[in-house]
C-alpha cells in the first residue's frame, strides 16, 4: 500500500494520536460498496487506513476515502460546503491543496450511516511530516499560508466562531459532581477535571474576551490545522491536506503552528496567537470530557485521549 499523509502516521517514536479501531457498525464491505456507487464502479480492494484522530480512512484503489460523524463540529451542509471551497480554492491554482473528488452526483460528499459523511481525495504516494517543521519546511508552510490568506474567501465559507461557551467550568463542575464510572479512565478523568476546575474558568473568560477582540472584516480562509502532520511531501511538491478544518477565521489561527514550533511570522499578533492556543487547550478539554463521562473502554485510542485531556490540563 503506498503511503499518504492526508493525516499523517507518526514517525517511529512519535506520541501522534490515530485511530487504530475501526468504526462501530461500517463494514469494509460497506466502504467499498459506497465507492462503487459514487465514484469508481470498478474499485475492487479496500483497506482500512489507522490514520487520524476524529474521522476514519481507507485506502480503496486510487482514493482516499474519508468518514466523518457529523454533529458537534459539521452538519452535512456545512462538511459539503467546506469540502467544496477546498476544490474551488485548488481551482484557483494552490497547487499545494489536496482537493476533494467529487462522487456522481457532483457532491463532495455522500451520507454513510445515521450520522455519517463519505469523502474521497486523490491517493498521492508521498512521505508524511512528523510535527517536526525545519527552517525549510516552515518557509515553505508560511508561504502556503501567505498565498492562502490573500485568497478571495470561496462562497458558502462558514465563519469562525468560539468553539466551547463562557459557561464551561460551570457545566465541568456539574458534571463532574458524582462519578464516572462508564469505563476505565471515567474516574481518573473527572478527578482532573475537578483538580482543575479554577484554571479552565480564567482560561475561559480570557478566551472569550479576546475573542470578543476580533474584526471579522479582516478574517482570511484559514485551514486551521497546517502542521507538518497535515503536510505530504510528494516527488511534485508538498501538499497541505485534511481540509475538514477550512474556515474564515483571523490568520493567527495558522499562524500559531509557526509561532509555536519557533518560526515567528509577522503578520501573526501576540493576542489572537494566545485566543487560538487557548481554543486548542478548550476545545481538547471540552471533547475529552464527553468521551470519558460517557461509556468507554481501555483501547490505546482511550489512553491517547486521557493522555490528551491531562496534557492539556497540565501544560504552560
Amino acid at each position: 500500500m503506498p503511503t499518504t499523509g492526508y493525516e499523517s502516521p507518526p514517525s517511529p517514536g512519535s506520541t501522534a494520536p490515530t485511530v487504530r479501531e475501526r468504526p462501530p457498525g461500517v463494514t469494509d464491505a460497506d466502504i467499498l460498496g459506497a465507492v462503487r456507487a459514487h465514484w469508481d464502479d470498478g474499485a475492487t480492494t479496500v483497506e482500512h487506513v489507522p490514520l487520524g484522530f476524529g474521522a476514519h480512512h481507507w485506502w480503496v484503489g486510487g482514493l482516499f476515502v474519508t468518514l466523518d460523524l457529523l454533529g458537534r463540529r459539521h452538519t452535512r451542509e456545512t462538511l459539503e460546503n467546506t469540502y467544496a471551497a477546498a476544490v474551488t480554492l485548488a481551482a484557483r491554482g494552490l497547487e499545494f491543496v489536496l482537493a476533494g473528488v467529487p462522487a456522481r452526483g457532483g457532491t463532495l460528499t455522500v451520507p454513510l450511516g445515521a450520522a455519517g459523511a463519505l469523502s474521497a481525495t486523490p491517493w498521492r504516494t508521498g512521505t508524511p511530516g512528523d510535527g517536526s517543521i525545519t527552517d525549510e519546511r516552515a518557509a515553505t508552510t508560511a508561504g502556503f499560508l501567505d498565498r492562502l490568506h490573500a485568497t478571495t474567501p470561496p462562497a458558502g465559507l462558514r465563519g469562525w466562531r468560539p468553539l466551547v461557551g463562557p459557561d464551561l467550568a460551570d457545566d465541568l463542575a456539574e458534571r463532574t459532581a458524582h462519578p464516572w464510572t462508564g469505563g476505565a479512565h471515567g474516574e481518573t478523568a473527572r478527578l482532573a477535571l475537578r483538580d482543575h476546575l479554577a484554571r479552565v474558568a480564567t482560561w475561559t473568560a480570557d478566551y472569550h474576551r479576546l475573542a470578543a477582540t476580533t474584526d471579522p472584516a479582516t478574517w482570511v480562509p484559514t485551514h486551521g490545522e497546517p502542521d507538518t502532520g497535515n503536510q505530504l511531501a510528494t516527488p511534485h511538491g508538498v501538499l497541505l491536506v485534511d481540509w475538514e478544518s477550512l474556515m474564515l477565521a483571523p490568520a493567527e489561527r495558522d499562524l500559531r503552528t509557526l509561532v509555536d514550533a519557533g518560526h515567528p511570522h509577522p503578520r501573526a499578533g501576540d493576542d489572537l496567537l494566545a485566543l487560538f492556543d487557548l481554543e486548542w487547550r478548550l476545545d481538547e478539554v471540552a471533547q475529552y470530557a464527553t468521551w470519558f463521562e460517557e461509556p468507554h473502554g481501555d483501547t490505546e485510542n482511550d489512553r491517547i485521549a486521557l493522555g490528551g485531556l491531562l496534557g492539556e490540563l497540565s501544560r504552560a
